[in-house]
C-alpha cells in the first residue's frame, strides 16, 4: 500500500515532498538575536533529510519579544544577514523546504536559557520590562509586564510585518506565526492572561482580534504564492482558559482570510496547567480543528513511531506531523520512516552514497524480488 505520509502536500505555490515537518526548536544560542555556526550545523543537518519541511526556531520580532537574551531574532540588519547565511547553506546543500516561526514572547521573558535554569531575570543588564495584553505576570516572582496600549499594539504588529519582509528578502518558503505556548498572541487569546476591557479583550471575538490583525498584516506583505500558518495552543489545560471550541472558531475565521494551515499544540500559558502526557497526546486537538473548521493542520507532541505517524495522517487526524525531539535523536528520521513504510524520501546529493538502493543486501525489503 502507498504511504500517505510520503505523498506530497501543496499549500499555495509550495509543494512539500512529504508530510513530515521538523518543528521549530528554540536553541538559545543566538548572539543579540543573530544566528551563528551552531544554527548552520543544526539546521543544515536537518535540511539533509529529516523532513520535507524544516522550521527555524521561534524567531522574535523585537529584542523585547525574546524569551531569553540568547533567543533568535529578526529585527536588525545583522539578524537578517546572519540568518541568510544559514538559509543559503540549507538551500544549497539540503533537500527540505524552509520555514521560520515568527514570534513575540510577551510576558514569558526575560528568563535565563533552560540550560542555565530558565529562571526569570528581574534585574541587571539582561533584564527588560516585558509587554503583554494585561499587567499580569506569568507566575509569582516573574516580572510584571507592561499592558500594551492600542498604539503599542500597532507598533508590535508593524514589527511582525518588518520581520516578515526580512524573511522574504532572505528567501524563506513559509512563515508560521506563533500563537501558542503562552507567548504574546496566545496571551491575547486566553482569558487567563487577557483582562482588557477594550476591543482586544472580553469576548472570544475580541480576544481573537490581535491574532487576526497580526495574520492580516503579515499576509498583506508576504508573497501570494507563499503559505502562512499559525501555531495555536488548543487548550490551556486550566479551567477557565482558552478552549478547543474557541480554537475551532479562530481556525474558521483565519481560513476565511486565507490562512494555509494551523499547527495545533497545547498548553504553555499557565504554570497551573496539568497535561496528561502520552504518545501523540495532542493529536485529538488537531483532528477536532481539521474536521470542524476544514483547516489544514499539523500535529505535534511525542510522535516518534513511523507507523504512528503514518496512521495519524492516513486516518485524517492531521495533514502533516511535526517532530522535534525525534528529529534531534534521529536527523534522518524521514529516511528511516520511508524505508519502514516502503516509500521514498529525498536525499541530498552529497548523501546519496548512503541510499539503501545502493546496498539492498542490508535492507530485506529491497532485496526481495
Amino acid at each position: 500500500m502507498t504511504s500517505i505520509l510520503f505523498t506530497p502536500v501543496t499549500m499555495r505555490g509550495l509543494t512539500l515532498p512529504n508530510r513530515v515537518v521538523v518543528s521549530p526548536m528554540c536553541q538559545y544560542n543566538s548572539d543579540n538575536g543573530s544566528a551563528n555556526d551552531w544554527h548552520l550545523m543544526h539546521l543544515g543537518n536537518m535540511s539533509l533529510g529529516a523532513a520535507g519541511l524544516v522550521m527555524t526556531e521561534m524567531t522574535d520580532v523585537s529584542p523585547q519579544g525574546r524569551i531569553s537574551p540568547k533567543c533568535a531574532g529578526i529585527w536588525s540588519d545583522d539578524n537578517e544577514k546572519a540568518l541568510k547565511r544559514v538559509h543559503d547553506f540549507c538551500r544549497q546543500y539540503g533537500v527540505a523546504k524552509l520555514g521560520v516561526q515568527l514570534a513575540h514572547a510577551g510576558r514569558k521573558g526575560p528568563t535565563t536559557p533552560p540550560g542555565a535554569g530558565g529562571k526569570p531575570i528581574l534585574e541587571g543588564p539582561d533584564a527588560w520590562t516585558p509587554e503583554a495584553p494585561s499587567a499580569i505576570p506569568y507566575d509569582t516572582g516573574w516580572p510584571m509586564p507592561h499592558a500594551l496600549t492600542k498604539d503599542e499594539i500597532k507598533r508590535v504588529i508593524a514589527e511582525f510585518v518588518a520581520g516578515a519582509e526580512r524573511l522574504n528578502r532572505i528567501g524563506y518558503d513559509l512563515i508560521e506565526l506563533h500563537g501558542g505556548h503562552g507567548y504574546l498572541v496566545h496571551q491575547f487569546l486566553s482569558p487567563l492572561s487577557n483582562h482588557r476591557t477594550d476591543e482586544y479583550g472580553g469576548s472570544t471575538e475580541n480576544r481573537m482580534r490581535f491574532a487576526i490583525e497580526v495574520y492580516d498584516a503579515v499576509r498583506a506583505v508576504w508573497p501570494e504564492a507563499k503559505p502562512i500558518g499559525m501555531r495555536v495552543s488548543a487548550t490551556d489545560w486550566v479551567d477557565g482558559g482558552w478552549t478547543p471550541e474557541e480554537t475551532v472558531l479562530l481556525a474558521k475565521e483565519l481560513k476565511k482570510r486565507g490562512m494555509d494551515y494551523m499547527d495545533v499544540t497545547t498548553g504553555g500559558l499557565s504554570p497551573l496547567q496539568k497535561i496528561p502526557l502520552s504518545a501523540g497526546y495532542q493529536v485529538p486537538f488537531s483532528e477536532k480543528v481539521k474536521k470542524e473548521s476544514g483547516m489544514t493542520t499539523m500535529t505535534v507532541g511525542l510522535i516518534a513511531g513511523y507507523q504512528q505517524a503514518e496512521d495519524i495522517v492516513a486516518s485524517g487526524q492531521a495533514d502533516m506531523i511535526c517532530i522535534g525531539r525525534a528529529a534531534i535523536y534521529d536527523p534522518r528520521w524521514a529516511w528511516h520512516a520511508a524505508e519502514e513504510l516502503g516509500a521514498e524520501a529525498p536525499y541530498a546529493a552529497k548523501t546519496m552514497a548512503g541510499h539503501p538502493k545502493l546496498r539492498p543486501q542490508l535492507f530485506p525489503k529491497r532485496a526481495q524480488p
